[in-house]
């Protein structure tokens, strides 16, 4: 089964958008690419990040608005409701983060600090900083990678003890395995990705993937 059609059996979970727009396939090929540069890397990331946010905030309410346009007055619409939050699970996150800040500049950030322990693979928490209102606001929840899900599903709990509701997950890449624990931990919150590979390897790594996000966007090894 081809990489392409493993992405849209897992677009058939109910949970589960896999955006496969030709543009975003295409920039994702070249993300995936190991010759690709860093700046290269950084600005693929955020174009895909903004097309990842068209998705996102598919659903967001609109309420009609009068206004005058050079020519006549008009009825036009205006976005309502609850206000937006992206939480950025660092350090990764950050670079998706930008592209979605482009498109929806009054939005809030939070920000979860999370690194994976390399011998249980579980995520250690360092740092969190979150708006005081989350409760009242809409969170979209950004890191380039959901390969176990253990960092997703932590940073989605203390999103959840500090009040937020309503929480989409949204990721450049995800595995199987992936999916399926995000989805027991919780199965109220979709996720939105590029792509689904084929599976993890032993150390926990997406297959093909794309490597270590972290590391390619910031020159790090």
């Amino acid at each position: 089964m081809t990489e392409t059609a493993v992405s849209e059996k897992a677009a058939s979970s109910g949970n589960v958008v896999v955006v496969t727009h030709p543009l975003v396939r295409h920039k994702l090929t070249r993300l995936r690419d190991a010759s690709t540069s860093t700046a290269g890397f950084r600005r693929l990331a955020r174009e895909l990040s903004l097309l990842l946010c068209y998705e996102a905030t598919r659903d967001l309410k609109l309420e009609p608005i009068e206004i005058n346009t050079p020519i006549e007055p008009m009825t036009g619409e205006t976005l309502s409701g609850k206000k937006l939050c992206f939480v950025s699970i660092l350090r990764a996150g950050n670079g998706i983060l930008d592209g979605m800040l482009d498109l929806v500049p009054s939005a809030r950030v939070g920000h979860i600090g999370l690194f994976r322990d390399p011998e249980t693979l579980r995520p250690v928490e360092y740092y969190m900083k979150l708006p005081d209102d989350i409760g009242n606001r809409d969170c979209i929840v950004v890191d380039p990678m959901l390969a176990t899900g253990y960092s997703a599903s932590a940073a989605i709990d203390r999103l959840k003890n500090a009040g937020a509701g309503n929480i989409i997950f949204v990721c450049l890449l995800a595995a199987p395995e992936g999916i399926a624990s995000l989805t027991k931990a919780h199965p109220d919150v979709k996720i939105i990705t590029c792509a689904v590979d084929r599976e993890l390897d032993d150390h926990g790594y997406i297959r093909p993937g794309l490597g270590d996000a972290g590391d390619r966007l910031f020159g790090t090894k």
